[in-house]
């Protein structure tokens, strides 16, 4: 049991002393020379920015992007890109965090707040992984359906087996975890390329849907999907899962290798989030191309945009591609949920369990009601379950990026790698658009 810390005590700035690192198991397992060449040194911290940004492309992204893209064209383009951009920002926050204090988010707010402030904070990061976990259990099984026919109430189930690859993984070290998510992404990457050369989509329309657009607030159909949007792309668990994988990483202990760490730790984040807005876009392009070009406005089942690939592309091969990226981003997005939710609960009351057993009862939380709802409404429903849940992210997001703005922001708790002014000012201009956008939605639902 963590006690609190006395003022002026070992660690000034926190209620709390800190405890154990994140991910104990690979804490500082990577070396960093500080000899090395800026290029090697880059390609050490290579790596935990594309864990953090298969989270920005799973498959609760697939559902409101193909969505988005069938109803609306290329117009919701821009809130990706919006998304994409705040998304930059506060993982650049949860680097600094973690670089700065030796903290994740999680223990962080563990060690700056009171009990009845951290608690509830941890039952909502719970929650937001129960949901991101139940789009991946979806996702997974309508990928397994699509291309070998199991029936999606057993592929609901054998997704629970996927414990045995994360135990795998993270046997073999914590670079063999980054090397497999790293090839998958490959696979998606050119599953979509493919994909897109196919549709051949209109793309002076595609420049012009980066384009903010006044519809979003007078059109609650187009909020509820933007919000959707952001909740799939600026997730709350990868906030905690950056915060703590940065970590891995053995960067020294002076300042300026704080520093220097900080600088490689954001670029490699912004890349790989640049390279997860190309797979978001072309997912929303790929809709708008061909199911809203040809006035098929509905649709927004991962199974029916399988089926209708193929006669509207004019080659076979498309919904195969489309399948095959699916279940990558299925599988990728399993193991970075097992390390978020291993932080999250690590992080905040201080209980480690075996990773096979954390990860067994986060995978039958989300099973349960993937499973129910596939059983009551068949599969027809199930892309309405999978934005839900992304809705649900962006009504969590707030509780995850505010304290991670005020943490930041404060020189007590982080020295002199405390946010600077301009970025925290930002972050929270972030923080009360995604709150606004939360409420105006709220009141749109109620007023029916």
């Amino acid at each position: 049991m963590l006690k609190p810390v006395e003022p002026g005590a070992s660690d000034p700035g926190w209620r709390r002393s800190q405890s154990e690192p994140p991910l104990t198991e690979v804490f500082r397992s990577i070396r960093v020379s500080p000899s090395s060449s800026p290029w090697r040194k880059f390609l050490a911290f290579f790596g935990p920015g594309y864990l953090v940004a298969v989270g920005y492309m799973d498959p609760g992204n697939w559902a409101t992007s193909l969505a988005g893209g069938a109803q609306f064209g290329y117009a919701l383009l821009f809130v990706a890109l919006l998304s994409n951009f705040m998304a930059i920002i506060l993982q650049s926050l949860a680097a600094r965090l973690a670089i700065g204090s030796g903290r994740d988010l999680a223990q962080a707010c563990r060690d700056a707040y009171p009990r009845w402030a951290s608690w509830p904070l941890w039952l909502l990061a719970e929650l937001a992984i129960c949901a991101t976990d139940l789009a991946e259990v979806i996702g997974t099984a309508i990928g397994l359906n699509l291309l070998f026919g199991i029936p999606l109430e057993i592929g609901v189930i054998v997704t629970a087996l996927d414990v045995f690859l994360i135990l795998w993984l993270q046997n073999r070290g914590f670079r063999r975890i980054e090397a497999f998510v790293i090839t998958l992404l490959g696979v998606i990457a050119v599953c979509f390329a493919v994909q897109i050369a196919l549709a051949r989509p209109d793309w002076h329309a595609v420049v012009t849907g980066f384009a903010p657009t006044t519809d979003l607030l007078s059109n609650p159909n187009m909020l509820y999907l933007a919000l959707g949007i952001i909740g799939a792309t600026v997730m709350p668990h990868n906030l905690y899962l950056h915060s703590g994988i940065v970590q891995t990483r053995a960067y020294g202990t002076t300042l300026p290798e704080k520093r220097e760490a900080l600088h490689y730790a954001t670029l490699d984040s912004t890349v790989a989030l640049m390279f997860a807005l190309t797979i978001n876009a072309s997912i929303l392009i790929l809709a708008a191309a061909t199911f809203h070009h040809t006035g098929q406005t509905d649709v927004a089942e991962i199974g029916r945009a399988h089926e209708l690939l193929a006669p509207l592309l004019g080659l076979s091969i498309a919904p195969a591609l489309f399948a095959i990226a699916l279940l990558a981003c299925g599988l990728n997005s399993t193991v970075t949920a097992t390390m978020a939710g291993q932080i999250v609960m690590e992080g905040f009351i201080d209980i480690r369990l075996p990773a096979w057993l954390r990860r067994l009862v986060t995978r039958l939380v989300a099973i349960v009601p993937a499973i129910v709802v596939t059983l009551i409404y068949g599969e027809g429903h199930t892309a309405k379950l999978l934005i839900l849940s992304q809705v649900i992210l962006s009504f969590q997001l707030p509780f995850a990026v505010v304290p991670l703005v005020t943490l930041t922001a404060s020189r007590a708790k982080l020295g002199d790698l405390v946010a600077p002014r301009w970025l925290t000012a930002l972050s929270a201009l972030i923080a009360a658009l995604i709150i606004a956008l939360n409420v105006k939605l709220l009141y749109d639902l109620v007023a029916g």
